[in-house]
């Protein structure tokens, strides 16, 4: 079992090292998207939903088809890795790079690898569900399914998009304030409240 785990923090410190080298040029970009992210400001979250809002508005305005979409958003990404590496030293400064930067850089690696790792697993559960519970695997994913396109027939594919990229935005926000804590917590209550009460009422 420790023979196991000392593995897979090998992995993890393997793969968290060659992430960092692959991103090394795009370190100080970031460093600052992650405090924009985490709302170090208490005027970021408004920002994130600002610009957010502007970019879809544009797209919305512009209505390109999908192919003319996604060459743009392509070239926008092969610009970006061209460019930022080249002009983000000169922007940020590379000799203001401290140790605490660096060891936060280090942290955002291995978080990265810690969720491409738990999608991973994700898909393998569901592999395995499928193998072992094969009734129960089709039974959730039909359902899960149907409930995806009901959801996206009631509401505008791009107006859906927007709330979905708003939330996966805001969401490293709302972790590190605990507001999705704080709510969990109060749903947790309300539903062991509604419990009891069923409780009480067959008794």
């Amino acid at each position: 079992m420790a023979e196991g785990d000392n593995k897979s923090t090998n992995l993890y410190a393997q793969e968290t090292a060659q992430l960092e080298e692959q991103l090394q040029g795009w370190g100080e970009v970031i460093l600052a998207g992650d405090q924009v992210l985490r709302w170090e400001k208490p005027w970021f979250p408004a920002a994130v939903i600002g610009a957010t809002t502007l970019l879809f508005m544009l797209i919305y305005y512009l209505d390109p088809s999908v192919l003319t979409g996604v060459s743009c958003a392509v070239m926008i990404l092969c610009l970006a890795d061209y460019l930022v590496p080249t002009l983000a030293p000169r922007v940020f400064g590379s000799n203001k790079w401290t140790t605490e930067q660096q060891q936060r850089f280090h942290e955002i690696c291995g978080n990265l690898v810690k969720s491409q790792h738990s999608v991973g697993g994700w898909w393998k559960r569901l592999f395995t569900l499928k193998e072992e519970k094969p009734k129960m695997y089709f039974l959730s994913v039909i359902s899960s399914l149907l409930v995806v396109a009901w959801i996206g027939q009631q509401v505008h594919n791009l107006f859906l998009t927007y709330l979905i990229v708003s939330f996966l935005l805001l969401l490293p926000g709302l972790n590190q304030h605990g507001i999705i804590t704080k709510y969990m917590g109060m749903a947790k209550r309300e539903i062991n409240k509604l419990l009891k009460q069923k409780e009480k009422k067959n008794e």
